[in-house]
């Protein structure tokens, strides 16, 4: 059966809040487990470890949350200069940008009297909106949202990095490091399989990546905190 227009769902308008959400997720959720893991490595006082990981939860989101902003604001300002580049050349060489615009329709194919009168009609709807669409790739569904991207990642890491931070606090010394493993796992492999779906993708290559590459972290922080634990002794 067909798909009408109104009931396709695209995914591309929500890549940047998903790209913030997602990486602040797994960035919580590793880091931290990494970060009581290796301090449980070294010592088994519980206070210890839960301080380091409170500390960590609340200094990664905010550096999550900084670290994004100025990213995204960034694009968000290389993104304001094209804009107004664009203004600027639309109300001054309007002709020349109409040729540009027929130019970019005659290489996706058109014939040269249809990609000219296609330029035309589109121009005279919303000439700066289409200019920046096919010149600069710049659609108002993706714009950068530096707010929405800083919120999103911190908000997800402190979410992310409180799952191995309470698993530590419930579990005993002895079921401390299988129970956090585990908890880690299932988490990674949920946060893998909702990314895909929420982006509109199949969900194996994601949760491959963020489970392989969460235990490889996990396991060279363990290593170095069983070191320094010895070395401390």
């Amino acid at each position: 059966m067909g798909m009408s227009a109104h009931d396709e769902d695209h995914s591309s308008h929500r890549t940047g809040l998903l790209r913030a959400m997602v990486l602040g997720a797994n960035d919580g959720i590793i880091s931290t487990a990494c970060l009581v893991l290796g301090v449980a490595a070294a010592t088994a006082e519980r206070s210890t470890i839960l301080t380091a990981g409170m500390a960590g939860l609340v200094a990664g989101a905010a550096s999550m949350a900084l670290g994004e902003y100025v990213s995204v604001s960034s694009q968000r300002d290389s993104e304001q200069s094209d804009i107004a580049k664009e203004m600027w050349e639309l109300e001054h060489t309007p002709e020349i940008e109409l040729a540009e615009l027929a130019g970019i329709y005659r290489k996706k194919g058109l014939p040269q009297a249809l990609a000219h009168e296609v330029a035309v009609e589109l121009t005279k709807h919303d000439a700066l909106k289409i200019h920046l669409a096919e010149e600069l790739g710049i659609h108002e569904a993706t714009r950068a949202r530096p707010v929405q991207a800083s919120v999103g990642s911190a908000v997800s890491f402190a979410i992310g990095a409180a799952i191995p931070l309470i698993t530590v606090a419930l579990f005993s010394e002895a079921m401390r490091f299988i129970g956090t493993i585990g908890v880690v796992v299932l988490t990674l492999i949920a946060l893998g399989v909702s990314s895909s779906i929420y982006g509109g993708a199949q969900p194996t290559r994601p949760v491959l990546r963020v489970v392989i590459g969460g235990l490889i972290a996990i396991a060279i922080t363990m290593v170095v905190g069983n070191l320094f634990g010895a070395a401390v002794a």
